[in-house]
């Protein structure tokens, strides 16, 4: 699986403030964002989740390989399954984070390793929402990267579960083009919301320095 930008700009952009012990990276893929989570924070413990046998297979490999492979933990589950053991064991995350599938149905292709990695299918929003709300400490907070488009029937979605929105920020291509992702964060605490706007590029391939400052730490080359 290729390394998108999606991924790589939740786990640039969420925030550590309040000095996470455990995070949960739900449908890791290989495992980008653990990583980058592992990079730049103490957590002892980070945990991911992830379906297809191939895709955890490889992100198991990232992690030996990483310099951080002792705080690093793969499970092969679907996230119901997951989530149910871990609530019966009272197993909970100071930081839960997904970038989850969002793609329909209608689309899928032949692929079922990219089905399962792009389509809702495989994790509904609100299954992750719910088990995202039975695994999070009440203290902790719960980030996603999604469709812009289903920006507000997520929230309320969250809302039906104690979960709060603390921050987003609407992500465009460019300067001309349409808000395209929404990252938000929740947490079980009600505040005023902080709202921010990124855009990635100025043209093709020339960033904006919003973009190359949050991103910079994880590229060889920006």
């Amino acid at each position: 699986m290729k390394v998108g930008t999606d991924g790589v700009l939740l786990g640039a952009w969420v925030s550590l403030n309040h000095y996470p012990e455990t995070i949960l990276d739900i449908g890791a893929g290989t495992g980008m964002i653990s990583l980058m989570l592992a990079q730049r924070s103490e957590a002892m413990t980070i945990d991911a989740v992830e379906l297809d046998a191939l895709a955890h297979e490889q992100c198991v490999e990232n992690f030996e390989m990483s310099d951080w492979g002792d705080r690093l933990f793969c499970y092969n589950a679907s996230f119901e399954e997951f989530a149910d053991e871990m609530t019966e064991e009272e197993e909970q995350y100071d930081l839960i984070v997904s970038n989850p599938p969002f793609y329909s149905d209608d689309f899928e292709s032949k692929d079922s390793s990219r089905n399962k990695a792009r389509f809702t299918s495989s994790l509904s929003f609100e299954s992750l929402i719910i088990g995202a709300s039975k695994l999070l400490s009440e203290t902790g907070a719960f980030s996603v990267i999604i469709p812009f488009k289903e920006e507000q029937s997520f929230v309320e979605m969250a809302n039906q579960q104690k979960m709060h929105l603390q921050k987003v920020c609407h992500v465009k291509g460019n300067t001309t083009s349409a808000i395209k992702r929404s990252m938000l964060t929740f947490s079980f605490k009600q505040q005023e919301v902080i709202t921010e706007e990124l855009t990635i590029e100025i043209s093709r391939h020339q960033y904006t320095k919003e973009y190359i400052n949050l991103t910079k730490e994880f590229y060889l080359r920006m």
